[in-house]
């Protein structure tokens, strides 16, 4: 397919009422942009990390009754899933596209995870853009720019990682679904080439 990017109305899918009707028009319309953009960014990955690397596009195939309430395509190191392993995401809620690293709550070997970001606390806290985000809930889609936070407050959300089963951390950029939807879609898939390299040195340290 020919990737155009994201419309205004690809947005408002998320207020779209009730779960049949909301899935019928990701299904139709997100989704097969999501496919491409799994499809683009695998290899690219693959080549950042030095891992094989596999797309993995939400389905939201357990929910019975709820919408959902953002949706994306996920890229880790193992073809069968994505969330018990550190890993790359691209999706949308109504208001932002985000691009993360992520960890979340599933993910094997978070106190060591953690604890290598703690020994490399001064350097990540350096290298991350002031206007990316962090997140410690992929639940939600609120998130805190990283120049508000101290190198203390950091380590704080680091050392959550190693003592809490159920913490998550993610970090990244978000974009205004407004500035999304001028962007040409070269622009955006530059973009999000950009982010991805910002955030492979996390990656790494996992």
């Amino acid at each position: 397919m020919e990737f155009n990017g994201f419309t205004h109305d690809d947005f408002n899918i998320f207020s779209i009422d009730g779960l049949e009707a909301r899935m019928e028009a990701l299904i139709e319309n997100i989704r097969p942009k999501l496919t491409y953009l799994g499809n683009r960014y695998a290899p690219v990955l693959a080549e950042m990390t030095g891992e094989e690397m596999f797309a993995h596009v939400a389905k939201h195939a357990r929910r019975t009754k709820n919408p959902p309430n953002d949706t994306w395509v996920a890229f880790a190191s193992n073809p069968r899933g994505y969330k018990m392993l550190p890993h790359f995401q691209i999706g949308l809620w109504e208001t932002h596209l985000f691009i993360w690293f992520a960890v979340i709550y599933e993910c094997n070997g978070k106190p060591q995870i953690g604890e290598n970001f703690q020994k490399h606390l001064r350097e990540i806290h350096a290298a991350i853009p002031n206007h990316f985000v962090w997140s410690e809930d992929h639940m939600k889609p609120g998130a805190i720019k990283h120049g508000s936070l101290s190198a203390e407050q950091l380590n704080d959300s680091f050392q959550r990682l190693k003592d809490l089963k159920k913490a998550e951390i993610l970090c990244g950029c978000h974009v205004n679904r407004d500035e999304v939807v001028k962007m040409g879609p070269s622009e955006l898939l530059h973009l999000i080439d950009g982010v991805f390299r910002q955030i492979l040195p996390l990656y790494k340290l996992t």
